[in-house]
């Protein structure tokens, strides 16, 4: 299978649960969020099979962290309102690209029956607790 605009809207529309930023963009926009997503799971995964899947789903989420509104809290601004409708606070910006793939793209490439030597692909950490 090979990663087109076509299956992503079809596969974005049926899996993706916030899907308004991804059908608001244009056929270019939705072009590079596909060659990023691509890029990004291959770069942090380069000896594993990285399923069409797994590219949806984290160009869904791309879609949604590089839309108009998040674009200024990636630019810098941390609030601003409009007068009377609404005020807007952002919170600190993921550093990198792989700080934003979705735990369902992880678990879509733990899934694949290619990468059975995969490591877990969960964000959970063992950490300190101060109590």
């Amino acid at each position: 299978m090979a990663i087109s605009i076509a299956a992503a809207d079809a596969y974005i529309a049926e899996w993706v649960i916030v899907v308004e930023d991804w059908f608001d963009a244009d056929e270019a926009s939705k072009t590079r969020l596909l060659n990023v997503a691509s890029r990004t799971l291959t770069t942090r995964f380069p000896k594993y099979t990285i399923p069409d899947a797994a590219v949806y789903e984290t160009a869904a989420a791309f879609a949604t962290a590089f839309n108009d509104q998040n674009k200024l809290a990636i630019q810098g601004v941390q609030s601003f309102s409009l007068t009377g409708v609404a005020s807007f606070t952002f919170r600190d910006w993921a550093r990198e690209l792989a700080d934003l793939i979705p735990q369902p793209a992880l678990d879509i490439i733990g899934e694949d029956p290619d990468n059975t030597d995969l490591p877990s692909p969960s964000r959970r950490r063992v950490g300190w607790s101060v109590m």
